[in-house]
C-alpha cells in the first residue's frame, strides 16, 4: 500500500471517529409572492431538503400553468467543531399566472421521500389588478419611465422633478370617531413606484391629547404590492402608533414630515447607439408631507360603576383558590385572572376585604401583555397570599371591576365568587406569632419555626465522595491528549502535503515502486513468451526509473545525460557499463532471431539487479 493510499485511510478513519452527519428532519415547503399582478407571470416553488420523488401537484384553480418543472440541486457540507454536517435542497419550479383578480388559495403539494408522504404548506396569493397608469403610458409612448415615473432631467437634485403621484406617503387612521381610551391606530404607509434608498422621520407629530404606544418596526422594511387609485404601488409601513384619547372632544394630529432620498434615472439626449446601454442615474432628495386628521372624541356615558376606573375594551375575569379546608399557620393562595384586549395598564389590582384574623401580604402582580397593530392584549395575573391564624369558618367577599366594552357602547361588571374558608387548629394552636416579612409561594411558608435541625446521634455511615476530574491527573490527560494527538497529525499531514507539492521529490521517492511494477508486467510476459512486448517492458521500466530517480525530462534522457548525473551521485563505471548493456539488449534483442526464452530471463535478472544497485548507491549518496 503506498503513502498516499494510507493518508487516505488514516484520513477517513479520523473523520469517522470524529465526525457525526446531522440528519435533518424534512422540510418540504411551498413559496410564492404573496402579491401578484393580473396577465404578470410569477413563480410557484416547491422546495424539499431530501431527494424526494412522486411530487404531485394540487388542482391549482383560478391559476394558469405556463411552464414546469424546473428542476434544481444544491448540495453543501461543513465541518464544525469537530461535526460533519451534509446538506440537500432540491426545488421544482414552476410559472404561473393569475386568471382574474382576488385573493386566492393554492392546496397542499405532496412528495415521497424515503417511502413516506409527505405534505407541503397551502399559499395564499392575492391578485392585483393591471396598472391602469402603466398601461396608458405604454400605449402614448415616451417621457415615462417603467411603471409610469417621470424622469428628472439629468443633473437634478431637487424635489420637484418628482411627482407627488409617483411617491407619497399616507396616514392611514382605523377609526376618526371614538371613545375617551378607546385604541386607534395610525399608520404611516410609503406607496412608491421610484427606487427609495431611504427615508426617515424627519418631524413627527406631538400626539397631544393621547396617550400613545409606539409599535415596533423591522429594521430593514420589504415592500408588498397594493393597488391604489388605478396604480400599483410598492408598499412599506413606516411608523405605527396606538393612541387613546385622554379626554372628549375634537383632538388634531398634526401633520407629519419625512425626507426620502430617491434614485432616478436622468433624461439624457440620445447621441450614438451606446446611450441606450448605459444609463445614468441621479440621487433626488424628496420632502414628503402627510396631512394631519382630526379625530372626534365621544365622552363616555354618565352612569358610571363605583368600581370602573378609566378601562376600555373586552374582558374575561378568572379565580381559583388553593384550598379551602386548612389547618391555622397554613397560607393559601387565591390567583385572580384578567384577560382581554384594551387599554389594559388601566387595569388596578382590585382590594379585597380580608377577614379579621387573617394576616394578608402585597399581592404578586404578573402581567403578560402583548402589543400590534390590533392593540394591547394579553392577561393580568394576581395572587393573594393570607395565613389564617384563628380556627373558624371564614368568608372571603367577591371583588369586582367595570370596564366600558365599545362594542355594546356599555359599561359591564366583572366579579369573583364568594369563597368559604374552614380552618383547623394546627400543631402550634392559635395565635402563632410568626410573622412573614416576605414571601414566594406556600412551600416557603409552611417552613416557619421549623429551620432547626437537630444533631444526629445515631450511627452514621460515611462515603467518599466522588472526586471530580477536573485538577485531577486523568483530567489533565483527557484533555492533553487529544490536543498531543492533534498536533501529531497536523505535523505529519502538514510534512505529507509539503513532500506531495514537491513532484521532483515524489517522482524520486516513487521511482523504485513503478519500476518494479513494470518489471513485473514485463515477468508476466517472459512466462507466456511474448518476446516484443518483453523488452519493450524491460525498456519502459529502466528508462522512466532513471528520469524520476535523477529527476530528468523525458526531452532530454539521453545516456550522456543519465551518465553525468549518475557520476555526480558516485555510481560507478562498472555499474555504468551494466546500465547501458540492459539498454543495448533491450534495443537490438527484438530483431535477433536468436535470442530464446533463456536470453530473456538472463536479462530479467539483470535488469533488476542493476536497478537494485542503483538505488542503494543513490541512498547512500
Amino acid at each position: 500500500m503506498n503513502m498516499s493510499k494510507k493518508i487516505f485511510l488514516l484520513s477517513v478513519f479520523i473523520l469517522f471517529i470524529s465526525a457525526v452527519r446531522a440528519d435533518e428532519p424534512v422540510r418540504f415547503k411551498a413559496s410564492a409572492p404573496s402579491t401578484v399582478v393580473l396577465d404578470e407571470p410569477f413563480q410557484l416553488v416547491y422546495s424539499v431538503n431530501a431527494n424526494g420523488r412522486d411530487l404531485r401537484l394540487p388542482e391549482i384553480k383560478n391559476f394558469d400553468l405556463l411552464a414546469g418543472p424546473f428542476t434544481s440541486t444544491m448540495q453543501s457540507s461543513e465541518y464544525v467543531n469537530g461535526r460533519m454536517t451534509s446538506s440537500v435542497e432540491n426545488s421544482y419550479t414552476y410559472t404561473i399566472q393569475a386568471q382574474k383578480t382576488g385573493t386566492f388559495t393554492i392546496p397542499s403539494a405532496t412528495i415521497v421521500v424515503n417511502g413516506q408522504k409527505y405534505v407541503s404548506n397551502g399559499l395564499s396569493i392575492k391578485v392585483l389588478p393591471p396598472d391602469k397608469a402603466s398601461q396608458r403610458s405604454s400605449q402614448q409612448g415616451g417621457g415615462t419611465a417603467s411603471g409610469g415615473v417621470s424622469r428628472p432631467s439629468a443633473g437634478g437634485s431637487s424635489s420637484q422633478s418628482v411627482s407627488n403621484d409617483n411617491i407619497f406617503i399616507r396616514a392611514n387612521v382605523t377609526k376618526t370617531n371614538v371613545y375617551e381610551q378607546e385604541a386607534i391606530l395610525v399608520t404611516y404607509k410609503l406607496y412608491s413606484v421610484l427606487d427609495v434608498n431611504q427615508i426617515q422621520n424627519k418631524k413627527m407629530p406631538d400626539f397631544n391629547g393621547f396617550l400613545k404606544q409606539e409599535i415596533d418596526q423591522p429594521q430593514n422594511k420589504q415592500l408588498s404590492m397594493e393597488h391604489y387609485n388605478g396604480r400599483n404601488y410598492g408598499t412599506a409601513v413606516l411608523y405605527q402608533v396606538l393612541l387613546y384619547p385622554q379626554h372628549s372632544g375634537k383632538i388634531k394630529i398634526d401633520d407629519a414630515v419625512f425626507q426620502a432620498n430617491i434614485r432616478v434615472q436622468n433624461r439624457t439626449q440620445v447621441r450614438s447607439i451606446f446611450d441606450d446601454f448605459f444609463d445614468s442615474y441621479s440621487n433626488v432628495n424628496k420632502t414628503i408631507t402627510v396631512p394631519g386628521v382630526v379625530v372626534n372624541v365621544n365622552s363616555l356615558p354618565a352612569n358610571k360603576p363605583a368600581s370602573f376606573n378609566g378601562t376600555v375594551g373586552h374582558f374575561t375575569i378568572n379565580s381559583t383558590i388553593s384550598s379551602q379546608k386548612v389547618r391555622t399557620n397554613d397560607a393559601v393562595t387565591l390567583r385572580m385572572t384578567i384577560a382581554g384586549s384594551g387599554n389594559m395598564k388601566l387595569i388596578k389590582t382590585p382590594d379585597i376585604k380580608f377577614p379579621d384574623g387573617f394576616e394578608a401580604y402585597d399581592p404578586k402582580v404578573t402581567n403578560n401583555f402583548k402589543t400590534n397593530s390590533s392593540g394591547v392584549s394579553g392577561s393580568k395575573t394576581i395572587e393573594f397570599m393570607f395565613i389564617p391564624r384563628h380556627s373558624g369558618s371564614y368568608e372571603i367577599p367577591s371583588t369586582e371591576i367595570s370596564y366600558f366594552d365599545v362594542q355594546d357602547k356599555a359599561y359591564k361588571t366583572l366579579k369573583t365568587p364568594t369563597y368559604q374558608i374552614d380552618v383547623e387548629k394546627g400543631v402550634g394552636g392559635d395565635n402563632n406569632s410568626a410573622v412573614v416579612s416576605n414571601y414566594v409561594d406556600k412551600e416557603d411558608v409552611k417552613q416557619l419555626a421549623k429551620d432547626i435541625r437537630y444533631i444526629q446521634t445515631d450511627n452514621i455511615k460515611l462515603t467518599r465522595e466522588n472526586e471530580p476530574l477536573a485538577g485531577t491527573v486523568t483530567g489533565w490527560l483527557m484533555f492533553l491528549l487529544p490536543l498531543l494527538l492533534a498536533a501529531v497529525l497536523f505535523v505529519f499531514f502538514r510534512k505529507q502535503a509539503r513532500e506531495n507539492a514537491d513532484i521532483r521529490f515524489m517522482k524520486n521517492k516513487r521511482a523504485n515502486k513503478v519500476a518494479v511494477k513494470r518489471l513485473k508486467l514485463a515477468q508476466k510476459l517472459l512466462s507466456q513468451g511474448n518476446k516484443d512486448k518483453f523488452y519493450d517492458e524491460v525498456l519502459k521500466a529502466v528508462w522512466n526509473y532513471l528520469g524520476d530517480k535523477l529527476s530528468i525530462p523525458v526531452a532530454s534522457l539521453t545516456k550522456e545525460n543519465v551518465a553525468i548525473e549518475l557520476t555526480e551521485r558516485g555510481v560507478d563505471d562498472e555499474l555504468y557499463q551494466r546500465l547501458v548493456n540492459v539498454l543495448n539488449t533491450c534495443e537490438f534483442a527484438r530483431y535477433a532471431p536468436n535470442s530464446g526464452q533463456q536470453e530473456m530471463g538472463n536479462l530479467y535478472d539483470e535488469t533488476i539487479d542493476v536497478i537494485s544497485k542503483l538505488e542503494e548507491t543513490t541512498k547512500r549518496k
